[in-house]
């Protein structure tokens, strides 16, 4: 029988919200509904948020803080955040055992705000895992997955937060290939990128599902069949936010280098190195001559 001092509906719990970068993304058709079918190879870097719950006798609220939340205002912590969304759904469904109850949620938001890696969405599934942790919610995957589903595109593939296959519109999950060791830089340049006007942007075509291995051997060998995929909302979005240009550059010509490409819809931008110890050094750098940038180096989550 658990103790009550690990009862954890009466411990301060948190939770990682690790940054989605999608290191190719095919926009392969369109739904009658207007939605876009994609195939995207996702993985998760060690850059991400924090979520924290403290229970408490008061209603469930949020407060922003990090980098980026404090910029963000207060409003931005009300009902509408997809962490709240999230709280509200666990609950919904909720059994009559389920300790659920109010409480403070901290959320240290370092990511960037609409920057294509899934930052929101990540929050979200973080949500998720901690209030059914918290609340010790039982929720059967399926149900968890159709939530996570209903509150945004990239949502499902958070929840675990392990590399994988996203396809249809981020639904269907299937295992990534063995990925190597490697390392990753993420560059922001600072300006936020609407989804739907990167989508307006695009020349209609769709591309094919890409054909993928079942494990690459080293971070050069992954980084040479990813040249041979794309990311189609990358081109559009340069038309959005032409930044986006000067960071793949500046990405691309950085030593050792091995595949440098934007993520999601942007515009955050991600290069592929040898090692983590070689992203970090070139993001140590980029840090100190781009100081209007969010820069972060490292290895994957």
């Amino acid at each position: 029988m658990m103790s009550a001092t690990m009862d954890p509906s009466t411990q301060t719990l948190t939770e990682q919200a690790h940054a989605k970068i999608n290191l190719y993304l095919h926009v392969t058709g369109k739904r009658p509904d207007g939605y876009h079918l994609l195939d995207s190879l996702v993985v998760f870097a060690g850059a991400g948020d924090s979520l924290q719950y403290e229970p408490g006798p008061e209603p469930l609220h949020l407060e922003l803080t990090g980098r980026f939340g404090k910029t963000l205002g207060a409003d931005a912590a009300g009902p509408d955040n997809l962490v709240m969304k999230a709280a509200a759904a666990l609950r919904a469904v909720s059994g009559s055992s389920a300790h659920v109850q109010g409480g403070r949620l901290v959320l240290a938001k370092e990511l960037p705000v609409a920057s294509g890696i899934g930052g929101g969405s990540a929050d979200a599934a973080a949500a998720l895992r901690l209030l059914a942790r918290a609340w010790q919610v039982d929720v059967p995957v399926g149900t968890l997955m159709h939530m996570a589903e209903k509150l945004g595109a990239d949502v499902p593939v958070c929840v675990a937060s392990q590399a994988a296959r996203m396809e249809g519109i981020g639904e269907h999950l299937s295992p990534a290939p063995c990925l190597p060791e490697c390392g990753m830089v993420l560059v922001n340049c600072g300006q936020a990128v609407s989804t739907p006007d990167v989508f307006r942007k695009r020349d209609g075509a769709f591309r094919e599902r890409a054909a993928l291995p079942t494990h690459w051997k080293t971070a050069q060998a992954m980084a040479a069949a990813l040249t041979e995929l794309d990311n189609c909302l990358e081109a559009p979005a340069c038309q959005v936010c032409p930044p986006v240009k000067t960071v793949l550059a500046t990405l691309a010509e950085q030593p050792d280098c091995l595949l440098a490409r934007m993520s999601g819809s942007g515009a955050t931008c991600f290069a592929l190195f040898p090692s983590a110890e070689s992203a970090r050094n070139v993001a140590h750098k980029l840090a100190g001559e781009q100081a209007s940038w969010w820069v972060w180096g490292g290895a994957l989550a």
